[in-house]
């Protein structure tokens, strides 16, 4: 069957193939699942989301005696090449779910996914431009799992509230005091580090900064996914979540290591909901930790000197030399949103991490900032339009801000020099409804001192998405 759509569609072209695909999946969402009621037993849905994204030329100015043709972005310097350039992805998704028993819930995701990012590798920042870059598959597209979990919910009083059918959530009613367990196959940012206004880059925000906090490094394969179980204690106005999940065999590479009591990463979030003047919001702490094969940067930074700095194989990527199965990294933040009005909110992320370890599956950063508003389009008679703008900052441990500064490179970032200062980002968008559940978005994000490199940029993306939910 993968064979099949990728053959097809490598003739078809993928968005023809999405709409053929859209055509089938409403028509038997609308037939054999039927209309939704107030207990849904079933479920199909789909989405389709489609992202272009392009910037300009900027500066990339090497410094006195470094060599320039390296400099430009050429292997094995990782940063963005100054020249403009253009990427875009394309993903397809199912949700299947059904009820196999009271409270219990089975999900079943399989995606189709295409494309290219700038400098056809996934290089040159630390918040990177765009959510779904880490799914595409290249200019072929590919058909693989996305999730498969199962959902159990025990129910202890309270109360009762609603909740509304979305992807990967049966409409139903639960009880406001209960606890929910969730295992199988699944993201980490399914459960854990959720905001209402910053957190899925095929609705909101694009950037990785706003998807989550940049410097969360949650475990996960290269595409953001992992095996494991959370638990969610709901009570009153309080919520208490607990997870282990599988990381990557080798830090962000895409093989997982199901050895999930030997390599892992595990969070603690506790949350606390409240009115404020009427209006809800939400605060939340985390906390977590990772246990893998990674190495430190003082390792390799010690490595780096015995061997004098020298290019090899890996262009002075020391981190692959120095790596070690036992190697433990964490870390600790904050996560809040208020709403203003009914269609007004404001957001926000904080996040440390310890700094002395490489990256293991997430982004390069050790500590990360994000704030932002978003609005919806009541007030100008545009009810279904978002208007939402932001405001990130990425900084680096001083082990790793050494590392790169002394000539060394690691999985996204590294020029062989650092004119080091924090990465700043500002992302504004606007989605409007063109009809039911079809939105196009148009996207621009200002990056300043990209890769924390002051000798490069600033330049800015613009960016255009179409997505589609039946």
């Amino acid at each position: 069957m993968k064979l099949l759509l990728i053959n097809i569609s490598g003739k078809i072209g993928l968005m023809k193939l999405v709409l053929i695909l859209l055509g089938v999946c409403t028509f038997i969402s609308n037939s054999a699942f039927g209309a939704e009621d107030e207990l849904e037993e079933t479920q199909a849905k789909f989405q389709a989301t489609w992202i272009w994204q392009r910037h300009g030329n900027f500066a990339s100015n090497p410094p006195t005696g470094l060599d320039a043709s390296k400099y430009s972005g050429g292997n094995p310097i990782y940063s963005l090449p100054g020249g403009r350039d253009m990427t875009y992805t394309s993903s397809f998704t199912g949700y299947f779910g059904f009820r196999p028993w009271a409270n219990g819930e089975f999900y079943f995701d399989p995606e189709i996914t295409q494309g290219v990012p700038f400098a056809n590798s996934l290089i040159g920042m630390g918040g990177f431009y765009n959510g779904e870059i880490t799914r595409a598959s290249g200019s072929n597209p590919t058909l693989y799992r996305q999730r498969m979990f199962l959902r159990q919910t025990w129910n202890q009083g309270g109360g009762t509230e609603k909740i509304d059918s979305d992807l990967n959530w049966m409409a139903g009613t639960v009880d406001k005091n209960r606890f929910v367990l969730t295992a199988g196959n699944f993201s980490t940012l399914d459960v854990f580090d959720k905001n209402k206004y910053a957190g899925d880059p095929r609705r909101q925000f694009m950037n990785w900064g706003n998807m989550t906090s940049t410097a969360y490094d949650y475990a996960a394969d290269a595409r953001g996914w992992g095996w494991g179980a959370t638990g969610e204690w709901y009570r009153d106005d309080w919520v208490i979540r607990l997870g282990r999940m599988t990381g990557p065999v080798r830090p962000n590479e895409l093989p997982t290591d199901l050895r999930i009591f030997k390599h892992y990463g595990d969070q603690l979030e506790i949350e606390h909901d409240h009115d404020i003047m009427g209006q809800p919001g939400a605060v939340r702490m985390m906390l977590w930790r990772n246990k893998g094969y990674l190495s430190k940067f003082s390792d390799a930074i010690n490595y780096g000197n015995s061997v004098n700095w020298q290019p090899g194989a890996n262009g002075m990527e020391y981190i692959l030399d120095v790596r070690k199965g036992d190697n433990v990294k964490y870390g600790a933040g904050l996560n809040f949103e208020q709403a203003l009005t009914d269609d007004a909110g404001i957001y926000g992320r904080a996040m440390w991490a310890d700094g002395k370890t490489e990256t293991f599956a997430f982004a390069e950063a050790d500590r990360s900032l994000a704030f932002g508003a978003s609005l919806k389009g009541t007030s100008w008679g545009r009810t279904d339009d978002t208007l939402g703008v932001s405001y990130m900052q990425n900084f680096l441990s001083k082990n790793r801000r050494e590392y790169l500064s002394k000539g060394g490179i690691s999985y996204f970032i590294g020029d062989g020099w650092l004119n080091y200062h924090p990465e700043k980002i500002v992302e504004i968008y606007y989605s409007m409804a063109v009809r039911k559940n079809i939105w196009i978005t148009a996207n621009l994000q200002y990056v300043k001192n990209p890769a924390y490199n002051a000798d490069r940029g600033p330049f800015s993306i613009g960016s255009i998405r179409v997505h589609a939910e039946f």
